[in-house]
């Protein structure tokens, strides 16, 4: 079950989005009809939000609505993806079963009235969300417009109650084994805090000051379990009644609740959701990023973008219109990069409720709108492209990215405020895209022997296992940057004893860390190639490795900042940055390693600002995916036939896109 069976059904990559008909009348449906065919809409996603609608009363379902809402898609010829709705229980639920309501670290207990008001570990809501799967399966498991489960939406709610305390402590027990592990591994002899019984362990809750930094990173780790567990009962109601892929929309935004890697082993094609944080360039940069992200996650499959919005940018307490262009800029993006097709939140801009400003295919003004023109100009293009459904992306550069290391630079107490992991993830990535290549992720532990270049620029956790494993890496050939603050603790948040980074990274990198001297807000250092630096600053000591580039600076001045180590019986070589490059240093560093590593451009000859990605057929066809997000035109180096024209090109004007065959 895999989405090569999606984009035969569809016959090419999929088109449209959530689909909320159940808010409008029968004329509007008509309506939706005849747009839906001129967008060329191929796909709908149904019932996100629901669960009133199909459940009115505890245990009693109307499918009658759904019924011909279905039968109406299919003679329209828009498959579905039909959603369970269990991410917005109805007010009775709350109300019959209090105890499943939301608490807050704080105490605070939610109630209905928005969305996401449940809690995961609740009982009630467990058997609630496994029996409204099973019968929307039973029912709709062989329905000839169904071609794709869309379980749950946005897994992201935490919770604190009592119904996790009890879980938690479970999960804890089957993790540790004994309280004098637990002990062990949290570190309870600092702060009087040891546990003589499992009863006396609750979830990281609001406290005096900083909470145990292993009992948080446990939480996390329960939580994103406890999520995909929730997740399996559904799935498996679900199979239980049909063969149609299943799968659940991940969010990729600046939080992180799950343990994405796990859920990209569980769903039978990966998802996700997407809405860039700010305007033009940096946008373009954000969909490469959750994009990469997303491919990565899929263990480099094809995917699906399962929303976005067309005309939605989410800019602190704005939201921001897109540029004209942009819903076929950032569509492509997410082609160019696997993705088997782009869908939008929402269908029709809802005229009421919680999200009334939220975009849509089809906008309060209507069809006659700049929207809804560049939406069916999108769905012809998309059209155009169904020959590159099932070809996937190779990238000869990764990023390490893992779900542990992020919460645990969430600890409180840590020596400085700006260690974002985000932030210095985003970096790595966006430094990569400004020079053209193509980026996966990567977790440490992973098969790394196939990339020239792996960059790990935020591995504060690292396990035993990952430090062998990027030692082993470098030892066979590879080239290797390790940027500050990482390997200082492993997977318990126990601190490295006798230096930093873990022993095995250490002996590649040819360097020992000693001290950390963080910087003040807002100061500089220069270093000895001239380049400049600000946030965190490190004392270490070479061994082996050679300098080069130094501090000038006070007790640092003359050690080494940034390093270079031969390691290996090959042409592997380690790297160690201890500092903080501002974003021209940093970007030349970056292309010097590309270089020293033979990592070419995707399509050599283009200039900066002209986005280049390759998609590979298994029969050996390719094609090159473009976005010029420069103000001026630029000559192609090699002129080809566009698949969104249909004609030839040898020239991308401003702000164009083009797929062009590989020869």
């Amino acid at each position: 079950m895999d989405i090569h069976r999606l984009t035969d059904r569809l016959g090419g990559l999929a088109y449209g989005g959530d689909y909320n008909p159940e808010q409008w009348h029968a004329e509007v449906w008509k309506q939706d009809d005849e747009l839906m065919r001129r967008a060329r809409v191929n796909l709908a996603t149904v019932g996100v939000f629901s669960w009133a609608l199909t459940e009115p009363e505890e245990g009693r379902y109307d499918f009658d609505w759904l019924d011909s809402q279905l039968d109406r898609l299919h003679a329209a010829g828009v498959a579905v993806d039909l959603a369970t709705p269990t991410a917005s229980p109805p007010p009775w639920f709350t109300l019959a079963h209090p105890d499943a309501l939301p608490v807050r670290p704080d105490g605070t207990l939610l109630t209905h009235g928005s969305r996401d008001t449940y809690c995961l570990t609740a009982p009630a809501y467990r058997q609630a969300a496994r029996r409204i799967a099973a019968a929307l399966a039973e029912r709709y498991g062989d329905h000839p417009a169904l071609a794709l489960w869309h379980v749950h939406n946005e897994y992201v709610t935490l919770c604190s109650c009592d119904h996790t305390a009890a879980a938690f402590r479970v999960w804890l027990r089957a993790r540790h084994g004994s309280l004098d592990a637990l002990n062990e591994a949290w570190g309870t002899a600092f702060w009087s805090q040891r546990y003589t019984s499992w009863e006396q362990i609750l979830p990281p809750r609001q406290s005096q000051w900083h909470r145990n930094p292993g009992q948080t990173l446990d939480y996390s780790r329960f939580w994103s379990d406890e999520t995909l567990a929730a997740y399996r009962e559904q799935r498996d109601a679900i199979r239980a009644h049909s063969d149609r892929p299943v799968t659940t929309n991940l969010m990729l935004p600046g939080y992180q609740n799950l343990d994405l890697w796990a859920f990209g082993r569980e769903v039978d094609l990966v998802s996700i959701d997407h809405y860039p944080t700010a305007p033009g360039v940096d946008a373009a940069a954000q969909a490469a990023f959750d994009a990469d992200r997303a491919r990565s996650l899929a263990g480099g499959a094809p995917w699906l973008l399962m929303e976005s919005g067309t005309d939605t940018v989410y800019d602190g307490g704005r939201i921001l219109g897109k540029e004209p262009g942009d819903i076929l800029r950032h569509s492509l993006a997410h082609i160019a990069r696997g993705s088997e097709g782009a869908l939008f939140f929402q269908w029709r801009q809802s005229r009421a409720g919680a999200e009334t400003w939220h975009s849509a295919m089809v906008p309060h003004a209507g069809p006659d709108s700049r929207v809804f023109r560049e939406v069916t100009a999108v769905g012809e293009a998309v059209a155009r492209l169904g020959e590159l459904a099932g070809s996937t992306v190779r990238a000869e550069v990764a990023v390490l990215h893992d779900s542990d290391a992020w919460w645990a630079m969430n600890a409180d107490g840590l020596p400085s405020s700006e260690l974002d992991y985000l932030t210095t993830l985003r970096r790595a990535h966006r430094a990569l895209w400004d020079a053209g290549r193509t980026v996966d992720f990567a977790h440490p532990e992973h098969d790394l022997g196939r990339y020239r270049l792996v960059v790990a620029p935020a591995l504060f956790l690292l396990t035993d296992a990952g430090a062998e494993n990027l030692r082993r890496y470098v030892a066979a050939g590879g080239t290797l940057l390790v940027q500050h603050f990482s390997g200082l603790v492993d997977e318990r948040l126990h601190a490295r004893l006798g230096g930093y980074p873990a022993a095995p990274l250490r002996e590649a990198l040819g360097i020992r860390v000693e001290e950390h001297r963080p910087l003040r807000q807002d100061e500089r250092i220069t270093l000895s190639d001239g380049s400049t630096a600000g946030v965190w600053s490190e004392a270490l000591r070479t061994e082996g490795a050679e300098t080069l580039a130094a501090y000038t600076h006070g007790m640092l001045d003359g050690g080494p900042a940034l390093t270079r180590h031969a390691f290996g019986s090959g042409s592997g070589h380690g790297w160690y940055l201890s500092t903080r490059l501002d974003d021209t240093g940093y970007a030349a560093l970056v292309g010097r390693l590309l270089s020293e590593a033979g990592v070419s451009p995707e399509l050599p000859g283009l200039p900066a600002g002209v986005e280049a990605v390759t998609r590979h057929a298994p029969d050996g066809r390719r094609w090159h995916l473009l976005l010029n997000h420069r103000a001026e035109a630029v000559p192609l180096p090699r002129p080809g036939h566009d698949l969104l024209t249909d004609a030839p090109l040898s020239e991308l004007s401003p702000g164009a896109c083009a797929v062009l065959p590989a020869h």
